[in-house]
């Protein structure tokens, strides 16, 4: 039998007003009688009705999430603290992918309309006025790993990250640096670029064009790679990747082509998927915060849907005014393994200033 309100209201000997009161934090209820609604509500298992809260409070109870792809180890832990902090909230999750196609961002965005209470996007690629016409009505938005005119977003330090990293195969001696770069368009793989090249022009080191494979961000990207980098006249001695994905493929490339990792080829990657440090040899790479950046944008979104419940950090629903915009970036960290011959599996090394 379905526990109703009503049912929880007889119990707690309380009107079914005070009940929804106490259950929706829709209005002031003494602390006494607001126990014994949620004590009543929770020894009888009632499970409100989506449906009909939402028609009470204009409120759905979920969270869209648009992200350029749901394959891989990055996206998985994004989507893991996305729920994690979602469900935390009383919150579920309406995820969507878009296949890096503004096509099919836009369908997405127009489906969730009347369907979430708030969105998060991660499009690195994102145009600013496509999100605005599409996006659903009313709904603040937080984005994921690109900055754009004045909505809230959390970034990645791209180019800090990488310079910190190409820095530290410098320090192990290495004076022939390949890096395998991501897709064309991707903010990312632009900014992880523009750090692995300032580190070679600040050590006074060689940058050759050759030594600058394109990837696409997969195994199969980073694989394909390696052939062209071990065609080169001139032979990198170390192959920065610019994701974790790509420098796994490259070592599966470089063990078919019988070079030794690390005594002849130094791999390093970034992101730091939970699966650099099980593959052989254990994977250098440039840590990051992969389900915290989930759970902080959640919390983001909760601070603007609930901002008397956040007390300094309101801001206005969709696009923030310049005076409430929120930008936060998420430092990174090197985890050096054995797979550019540096120190012990696991150590972290701070990135260089």
């Amino acid at each position: 039998m379905t526990v109703t309100i009503r049912d929880v209201a007889r119990d707690a000997k309380v009107s079914v007003a005070t009940v929804s009161r106490v259950l929706n934090a829709s209005g002031p209820v003494h602390p006494t009688t607001s126990a014994r609604v949620r004590e009543a509500a929770e020894r009888l298992r009632y499970v409100p009705h989506g449906g009909a809260r939402s028609l009470v409070t204009s409120e759905t109870y979920t969270l869209g999430v648009v992200l350029p792809d749901i394959y891989g180890e990055f996206f998985s832990e994004v989507i893991r603290g996305l729920d994690a902090a979602a469900r935390g909230h009383g919150y579920h999750l309406l995820l969507s992918s878009a296949h890096a196609s503004p096509a099919e961002m836009q369908a997405a965005l127009r489906s969730m309309r009347g369907r979430v209470d708030g969105v998060v996007v991660m499009l690195p690629d994102l145009d600013a006025r496509e999100l605005l016409a599409h996006l659903p009505d009313g709904a603040p938005v937080v984005l994921l790993n690109r900055a754009v005119g004045q909505f809230p977003a959390l970034t990645i330090d791209n180019h800090g990250g990488a310079r910190a990293m190409v820095r530290h195969l410098l320090a192990l001696g290495h004076r022939r640096i390949g890096t395998i770069v991501g897709a064309e368009s991707n903010a990312d793989a632009g900014e992880r670029l523009r750090g692995y090249r300032a580190a070679l022009v600040e050590a006074a080191m060689p940058r050759r064009a050759e030594w600058e494979v394109r990837g696409d961000f997969t195994e199969a990207g980073g694989h394909a790679a390696v052939g062209a980098l071990l065609a080169a006249a001139e032979q990198p001695t170390a192959i920065f990747a610019a994701n974790d994905a790509m420098a796994i493929g490259a070592l599966s490339a470089l063990r078919e082509a019988g070079v030794r990792v690390p005594h002849e080829m130094a791999v390093a990657g970034f992101d730091d998927i939970p699966m650099a440090r099980y593959v052989d040899p254990p994977l250098s790479s440039v840590h990051v915060p992969i389900a915290r950046l989930g759970i902080r944008a959640v919390e983001r979104l909760m601070a603007m849907l609930h901002p008397e419940q956040h007390p300094g950090q309101q801001s206005a629903p969709g696009v923030a005014s310049p005076a409430v915009s929120w930008h936060e970036k998420c430092a990174t960290t090197l985890v050096i393994r054995r797979s550019c011959g540096g120190r012990a599996s696991g150590d972290a090394v701070p990135p260089a200033p």
